[in-house]
């Protein structure tokens, strides 16, 4: 809860504010432990008493990238989102240096162009000395107008990369800002006064007051002919210093969009190197399930070479043992049909004997006695095994 932002906080360049410090930056800060002890539970009016105690300005320092109570507080007016009429507060503070600059650059990261320029470029006025922490965690020495003019010209400030501005002339070419005025102007002016004043009471006493009111004095000649001439060299120098700023802009925006262009290439020679390599893996793979497959298709084949020889061998042996099966079968048929053909054959040769010996048998019996009685007393005889009767 302590490190959400304010329900009631606008969206800034499109994202919530405290999305304008980085995620590794943003956390170092949540685990420091002036965040938990000096910056909880903070308003607007508080702020300004923890900003009147601020003795450096920086960002994070040391191995563990510890973060400055400077970073902390920028942080805490991120989230709670103080009104404009306290920021514009916070810098027009010339007591202390330190809620100034605080103010400065909360305005850098929140503010629109226009309100960056119309309020900061007045601080090129302060030449008041800041004690600015390094990264090494060292002090150094640094003054109000250098850092508003880094705040005003680079893009990153205390481990903080600072939103993308206009340049000053591309607002002036759209009327939305007038030309910069330097304070040393209305010193040249004092100057030319001066001058002029020390010139006119140089000519009231000698005497050329015709030649003045009249404007046909060599003196006055002269002396306008000079102001004009420092008037056009002080204009040329102002455009010449407006012309390089212009130039060096250029320069910088043409080198960053040619760093730019760079990593754009790196990017996509990146990205190239990677897709011809997940296409070589993705080949080596092909070739290797196609290798596999191909040595599983030889062996389902040499199984199938296998299965088959063996059912021809087994067809062969079953083959082979039918045929014998059926020559023994033959065999056997043909001795049972030779064993039943001697058989039925004898029956039929030796009929005759037996018909022969039945008769003589009968002959003997005396069953066929042409006497009846005698025929059956013989007949009874032979079934007592008696001899029969003649």
């Amino acid at each position: 809860m302590a490190n959400r932002t304010d329900p009631t906080a606008k969206s800034i360049h499109g994202t919530n504010p405290q999305n304008l410090v980085e995620k590794i930056v943003r956390s170092k800060i949540y685990q420091n432990t002036y965040w938990k002890e000096q910056c909880f539970g903070l308003t607007a009016e508080t702020l300004v008493d923890k900003a009147m105690e601020l003795d450096h300005l920086g960002g994070t320092f040391g191995g563990n990238r510890k973060p400055t109570p400077f970073m902390c507080l920028v942080m805490k007016m991120l989230q709670i989102q103080p009104e404009k009429d306290i920021v514009v507060e916070f810098i027009k503070n010339e007591d202390y240096k330190y809620v100034r600059v605080l103010g400065a650059f909360y305005l850098r990261l929140t503010g629109t162009d226009i309100d960056i320029y119309r309020y900061l470029e007045p601080l090129y006025n302060d030449y008041r000395k800041l004690r600015l922490k390094s990264s090494e965690g060292k002090f150094t020495l640094t003054h109000v107008d250098e850092y508003i003019d880094e705040l005003l010209t680079s893009d990153y400030s205390c481990d903080i990369a600072l939103p993308r501005i206009k340049k000053r002339w591309t607002l002036e070419s759209l009327a939305q800002l007038e030309p910069r005025r330097s304070a040393l102007e209305d010193d040249f002016e004092e100057e030319e006064e001066k001058d002029e004043d020390e010139q006119l009471t140089t000519g009231l006493d000698d005497g050329h007051d015709k030649d003045y009111y009249h404007g046909h004095s060599p003196t006055r000649e002269r002396d306008r002919d000079r102001r004009r001439d420092r008037d056009s060299h002080r204009y040329r120098d102002r455009d010449y210093n407006r012309d390089r700023d212009y130039d060096r802009d250029y320069d910088r925006d043409r080198d960053y969009d040619r760093e730019r262009g760079r990593g754009r290439d790196r990017d996509r020679d990146r990205d190239r190197d990677r897709d011809r390599d997940r296409e070589r893996d993705r080949e080596r793979h092909r070739l290797r399930e196609d290798k596999d497959y191909g040595r599983d298709r030889d062996r389902e084949r040499d199984r199938e070479g296998r299965e088959r020889d063996r059912r021809d061998r087994g067809r062969r042996r079953s083959h082979s043992r039918s045929r014998s099966r059926d020559r023994k079968d033959r065999d056997r048929d043909d001795e049972r049909r030779k064993r039943h053909a001697r058989s039925s054959a004898s029956p039929t040769r030796d009929e005759p004997k037996k018909k022969k010996k039945a008769e003589k048998e009968t002959r003997e019996d005396g069953t066929d006695h042409p006497d009846p009685e005698i025929a059956e007393a013989n007949r009874l005889r032979a079934s007592l095994g008696l001899k029969p009767l003649k």
